[in-house]
């Protein structure tokens, strides 16, 4: 577990990152944790001291993800309860900048990182923070299909190592034992780039559906994360996926087709086929 970087006490709005220019740090950073005290609000509502009310904040983070100690990302629905009594809030645009953080950084598993959320949350807001981390394929919702409906394989089931987080279409690479054609349609929720105008991450989940020799699985994963630490925007990575797959398997037939979380209620999500068919249905996935 890392150890906790120096977390500041309660501070006004005004000295807070909402509203200004924010660099992306991908290494954890507790100290990029804003506490914002609940009094001065409470006391502005003819509130002293105990309110006549309890409750709790309830958060939900749909993009949340860090890397294994095999440096293979790891994505999951992170949930958090703060309690109506507790002293401070945490301003939300430094909270996304805390868990954004946990991007590039390796823990040795989930439970680790329950931890060191719930002691930093914990010591920032002045109160025990519920934390409970859920992994995507356990959320109802409809999952990702685009073409090949029930039968597609998930890539994410696989245990790989990873060291490349910048594009590297030379990991892509056909099954050297097979030559007859194949089917299939490949999908996974581990790509992430970053917007290319305000360097802020971008999470998506990718379907593969081609038609020619059998594409190696673990290295077409490995192809996908590498996308991490990229800017570029959805339309020219889904594009930029096309083109590496074609030119380093060269498939007969071949669609890509991402779907990501949305910003300000938008969502964009590219398909890109070389062959007719019809365009996917718009189904909302479990992060949408």
């Amino acid at each position: 577990m890392p150890e906790s970087d120096r977390l500041p006490g309660p501070g006004d709005v005004a000295d807070s990152p909402l509203g200004k220019s924010s660099p992306y740090i991908d290494r954890y950073d507790a100290s990029l944790l804003f506490p914002i005290a609940r009094e001065p609000q409470r006391r502005a509502l003819g509130i002293d001291g105990t309110p006549p009310f309890f409750g709790a904040d309830l958060w939900t983070a749909y993009d949340f993800g860090w890397l294994n100690a095999r440096g293979r990302p790891q994505v999951m629905l992170l949930e958090c309860v703060v309690p109506a009594e507790s002293p401070n809030i945490v301003e939300s645009k430094s909270f996304k900048l805390y868990l954004n953080s946990f991007n590039g950084t390796r823990f040795a598993g989930a439970d680790d990182v329950r931890a060191t959320l719930q002691r930093d949350l914990s010591a920032a807001c002045g109160s025990s923070i519920g934390v409970v981390l859920r992994p995507l394929a356990d959320l109802d919702g409809v999952k990702l299909r685009a073409i090949g409906g029930d039968d597609a394989i998930s890539l994410d089931r696989l245990d790989i190592e990873c060291d490349a987080y910048e594009p590297a279409p030379a990991l892509l690479k056909v099954d050297d034992d097979l030559i007859a054609p194949h089917e299939e349609t490949l999908t996974s929720d581990l790509l992430k780039t970053n917007c290319p105008v305000t360097g802020q991450p971008d999470w998506g989940s990718v379907a593969i559906h081609y038609y020619g020799r059998p594409i190696d699985h673990e290295h077409l994963l490995r192809y996908l994360v590498s996308f991490r630490n990229h800017n570029e925007f959805h339309e020219h990575c889904v594009e930029r996926i096309h083109m590496d797959i074609m030119a380093r398997c060269k498939p007969t037939r071949l669609s890509v087709y991402a779907r990501y979380t949305r910003r300000g209620g938008l969502d964009i999500n590219p398909f890109r086929t070389n062959y007719p068919c019809a365009l996917p249905r718009s189904t909302r996935t479990p992060r949408q």
